[in-house]
């Protein structure tokens, strides 16, 4: 029975993660574009997995279709391609159900690194995924941005296709973190949200971050009045170093289904209408925000 007295829409869990648990293909650097590369099959069980779970919401597994996982070369090659592949294989899953598919926009030039940051080559590779997904895909999710600078980079691009945008930010969430709730970049979460729902985006989403911190971005973000979302990740919590998450993390073990129900209740009661999972994050945590949250 939901507990939830506001609707809430509920996300998918972490690709990744999910297709190792499978067996499927999966290392670094290429993480969850391994499978899609090699062994698509895997992409849509899990996909599948995760709708029989309850998402009404599946994301494209292309977050791994960028040249610094997947190559220079292949992404130059082949890059258009897959991410094609990755939007056919989220639609083939959605196909005859009531579920939207959103189009993974990811970071670029590595997750939580916002100094490697390159403006002026951002389009050329952002146009690649859009061009590929565009025909397959309801909505943009421009995730796991760890500044507004890339963030809008990637805004822009989608412009032409006319999609709903949403932009979702991660946290910084080092352990020992207890500073008020920034981005990765060391912007704050408000003055983020202002200019983000400045450009006209449709939700603001905090992801791939430890759960403790998503709840104080939630409150901030709420009193904007726009659509806000979690997804958090089961990382366990690392120290801060110049290559964070350089390697395969290990994950939480006290991240539950019911725990993650948990900070879930929090996050919808700070502002959120928007929950599903990051990295670690499975289809059972996925049936339980929807036994409990719709």
């Amino acid at each position: 029975m939901s507990d939830a007295s506001i609707p809430v829409t509920i996300l998918d869990g972490g690709m990744g993660r999910q297709l190792e648990r499978m067996g499927a293909p999966f290392k670094l650097p290429e993480w969850s574009a391994l499978a899609l590369i090699d062994a698509p099959r895997f992409v849509l069980e899990a996909h599948q997995a995760f709708i029989d779970s309850g998402a009404q919401i599946i994301t494209t597994n292309s977050y791994g279709l960028v040249p610094h996982m997947i190559g220079e070369d292949r992404f130059a090659r082949s890059g258009r391609e897959l991410a094609d592949r990755a939007g056919r294989l989220a639609r083939q899953a959605a196909s005859g159900r009531n579920i939207q598919v959103a189009g993974s926009l990811p970071p670029l030039f590595k997750s939580y690194r916002p100094e490697l940051f390159q403006a002026a080559r951002a389009p050329e590779l952002l146009a690649t995924l859009v061009t590929g997904l565009a025909s397959h895909v309801d909505f943009w999710l421009i995730e796991t941005q760890s500044s507004t600078a890339e963030a809008f980079a990637a805004i822009d691009v989608t412009r032409a296709t006319g999609l709903p945008v949403w932009v979702s930010y991660t946290l910084r969430d080092e352990q020992g973190w207890r500073a008020p709730a920034e981005l990765r970049s060391g912007e704050s979460v408000a003055s983020a949200i202002a200019a983000t729902l400045a450009l006209g985006v449709d939700a603001v989403l905090f992801n791939c971050s430890q759960p403790e911190v998503m709840e104080e971005a939630v409150r901030v973000a709420a009193s904007s009045a726009a659509r806000i979302g979690v997804y958090a990740n089961a990382f366990a919590p690392e120290p801060r170093t110049e290559e964070p998450y350089a390697g395969i993390s290990l994950l939480r073990a006290d991240l539950t289904p019911e725990r993650y129900l948990e900070w879930a209740r929090r996050w919808v009661a700070a502002g959120a209408t928007i929950v599903g999972g990051c990295c670690g994050v499975g289809p059972e945590h996925i049936a339980a925000l929807r036994a409990h949250l719709t």
